[in-house]
């Protein structure tokens, strides 16, 4: 395994998932029973019992709502990073929208939490052929780098050509792809999310090991609060698909979140690829269509 590894959070609430973005209205979010406040906190305190910091992507619509939660990510000693304001697909935005997007999550976490925001997800991880002009909304909004990309095939997103590492799109400006493992010609997920819980732990274990020393970088690893959360109320009216993908093993997750902590060295994304003494990612500007390796 290579060294320490990036220990990432998708601040968001269960109704808000592209999974039940059919079945839920983004009218009725107001009203719904927010579970974000009491599953984050459940996070922040496994993290502090095992003395790892992570990165935290907040969207912008939690922190407008609950800036408790966003100062005591920052006091916590994690970094503070943004996930957009609505959660709003990148290929459902224009350039334009995006950039309002962006500007008004930056702007609002960095107010409420009192710390420089230069990290960006994307809700889906919807970087990808129909928003390749991200990237450079970005650099000019003042993120520094960005975790969006997924080099493998899925139905909801994905770039199965792009670098499996951290690479720059354009010169100053970094994109650290999510972890996968090459296998029969083919990249696998090994980052966390729906395979976490589905796999057993130890498929991920050996997954991360074999990625990590394959690629010579850091991991990333992600996961939402809502996945330590099996009492959250059921979308019984969600398909089949969406639900076993947001359901499975949710009992699980926190047992084995704990032994991912204990197994791996874990810490921030800014301190493992924005620290001066770190190595520049290679800059490949047709990073879309770039062989996977």
């Amino acid at each position: 395994m290579y060294g320490q590894n990036a220990l990432t959070v998708d601040v968001e609430d269960y109704f808000q998932v592209e999974a039940f973005a059919g079945v839920i209205n983004r009218g009725d979010w107001e009203a719904l029973p927010r579970r974000v406040v009491r599953n984050t906190d459940r996070l922040l305190d496994i993290l502090a019992a095992a003395g790892v910091s992570g990165t935290f992507f907040t969207l912008g619509w939690v922190a407008e709502r609950h800036p408790e939660l966003v100062r005591r990510i920052v006091a916590d000693g994690h970094e503070l990073a943004s996930h957009g304001s609505d959660h709003y697909r990148l290929d459902q935005q224009s350039p334009a929208e995006f950039r309002d997007d962006i500007r008004r999550s930056k702007a609002l976490l960095e107010d409420i939490g009192g710390a420089a925001v230069t990290g960006y997800r994307a809700p889906t991880f919807s970087v990808g052929v129909k928003s390749r002009w991200a990237h450079e909304i970005l650099a000019e909004e003042g993120f520094r780098y960005s975790s969006s990309v997924y080099p493998i095939a899925h139905d909801l997103y994905g770039v199965p050509k792009a670098p499996r590492h951290p690479f720059c799109p354009l010169p100053g400006f970094i994109e650290i792809p999510l972890t996968t493992v090459r296998l029969f010609g083919r990249n696998f997920p090994t980052a966390g999310g729906g395979y976490f819980r589905l796999l057993p732990y130890a498929v991920t274990r050996t997954a991360l090991r074999k990625a990590g020393s394959e690629l010579r970088t850091s991991c990333v690893f992600y996961l939402h609060p809502w996945e330590i959360d099996p009492d959250q109320p059921r979308q019984v009216q969600a398909p089949f698909r969406s639900r076993l993908r947001h359901y499975v093993n949710l009992g699980r997750t926190e047992y084995r979140l704990r032994r991912l902590l204990r197994d791996f060295q874990w810490t921030r994304m800014d301190h493992l690829f924005l620290d001066e003494t770190s190595p520049q990612p290679p800059l490949i500007e047709s990073w879309l269509t770039q062989p996977s390796q």
